[in-house]
């Protein structure tokens, strides 16, 4: 996972709560299956740990975030902290020890 310095995004561009500590944010499409595999990893990441949250964006029904996020395939994973900053970004399907490792830059 890369870090990146973009703006901050609200629950309003999610559709969603963000989490108190972190959000876990996964564009999908309907057809991809690594976002399956994608959508566990990031569930049990969440529950792991107390106030962080795992938000599914449907990339088809939301082109307009994907295209302001700079979206370009499917999964993708942000990382937001608490205020909604995104701190990691990372394309395909993560390892779980990857999301973990990026969930404490987001909640430090």
């Amino acid at each position: 996972m890369r870090a990146v310095d973009d703006g901050r995004l609200r629950s309003g561009d999610l559709g969603a709560e963000l989490g108190e500590r972190a959000t876990l944010v996964q564009f999908s499409t309907a057809f991809c299956a690594p976002c399956r595999t994608t959508r566990r990893i990031l569930d049990e990441v969440a529950g792991m740990v107390d106030g962080v949250v795992h938000v599914e964006v449907d990339a088809e029904a939301n082109l307009d975030l994907v295209r302001r996020l700079e979206i370009v395939r499917t999964p993708t994973v942000l990382v937001l902290d608490a205020g909604g900053r995104i701190v990691r970004r990372a394309s395909g399907a993560p390892r779980k020890i990857d999301v973990i490792a990026a969930l404490g830059t987001a909640v430090t």
